[in-house]
């Protein structure tokens, strides 16, 4: 569990949004990639810039945005931001490179979602409440005037999204969408069963999008196997009717497919479901782009990413901007 706000977008379980999402009658509000980099190395935290860890490639998202991209998630560690106390005061230079990242998305009029890449964690302790609100506080204190930006035991995992969600509004961050994410790694396949309770969130701006992510291999985790050709669509079927039966909207904010014909083909049904379901469903991001993801099968770092060459063509008609068709696949 994590939460994410979209500025575009802000996440520990939570993530915040700046403008109010529109229910569309065809294809999706937001479509991108995560950003990896800034979470790595965990294993050393707080850790150097450089060698654990390293910022997004501004270069490759304006590329992205070229092709039609306009959602950036871009994990972090809490660790790096708040290296004292998760209430503590926020580290200069992380925080200005985080600031740095956003802005540039934004200024793009792409949307960019800030996600603390902890599972509910904090130097492998849990996360406290109270603490958490106040981390979010200080934070959202950075994007307070950014419109395209967004902010995770199962009662536990609701109180951290409750105080994140608290935390934002008291900042003063009230036009910002907030992106909810669940417990059991926030699966859309699962969620009925694990996080039914997230339905009792509330949010005094009624600004809340629930975060699912979702692959496609026997046990919901990303590998080269995909269980079938329409195993994407089926996976989110049940999230969809949730979505709907509880007034609402979701995003897919992690997924991703290997290089064969299964994974492209249940991929392709997922994201087609998804835009034909947009009444509740309001984009997706492939995990993930970053420089350090080398010869990855999943990279859609641009130019030579390998997914960035296989998935581009499948993924492209779906973009909200650029040369796609806004969502509405033909043939």
């Amino acid at each position: 569990m994590k939460l994410t706000a979209l500025y575009a977008v802000v996440s520990a379980g939570s993530t915040v949004m700046a403008t109010p999402v529109e229910r569309q009658q065809a294809g999706l509000r937001w479509f991108g990639a995560n950003e990896a980099g800034a979470e790595f190395g965990e294993a050393n935290l707080p850790g150097t810039d450089g060698v654990e860890y390293t910022w997004p490639n501004l270069d490759a998202i304006d590329a992205l945005i070229a092709d039609g991209m306009n959602l950036f998630r871009i994990p972090f560690r809490i660790e790096r931001l708040a290296p004292d106390a998760v209430n503590g005061s926020l580290a200069e230079e992380y925080l200005a490179n985080l600031v740095k990242t956003v802005n540039h998305i934004t200024e793009q009029g792409a949307w960019a979602a800030i996600d603390p890449h902890n599972y509910g964690r904090y130097y492998d302790s849990l996360l406290v409440p109270k603490e958490f609100q106040t981390f979010w506080a200080n934070v959202a204190s950075n994007f307070v005037d950014d419109e395209h930006y967004n902010s995770m035991p199962q009662d536990l995992v609701l109180k951290l999204n409750q105080a994140a969600i608290d935390g934002i509004r008291s900042a003063g961050a009230t036009s910002q969408y907030i992106f909810a994410e669940g417990n059991a790694w926030t699966g859309a396949w699962t969620w009925v069963d694990q996080n039914d309770d997230m339905k009792s969130l509330t949010d005094p701006e009624d600004k809340i999008i629930f975060e699912m992510h979702q692959y496609f291999n026997a046990d919901g985790s990303s590998s080269q196997t995909c269980v079938s050709p329409t195993i994407g669509e089926e996976r989110v079927a049940s999230a969809t009717e949730w979505l709907r039966t509880n007034g609402k909207l979701g995003v897919i904010g992690e997924f991703a497919g290997y290089n064969n014909e299964t994974c492209k083909a249940a991929v392709d049904g997922m994201i087609k479901f998804l835009s034909q379901n947009s009444d509740v469903w309001t984009g997706a991001l492939w995990w993930a782009a970053g420089p350090w993801w080398g010869n990855s099968e999943y990279s859609y770092e641009p130019p030579s990413g390998a997914a960035y060459s296989v998935y581009k063509p499948i993924l492209q008609p779906y973009f909200p901007g650029g040369s796609g068709t806004n969502g509405t696949r033909r043939g």
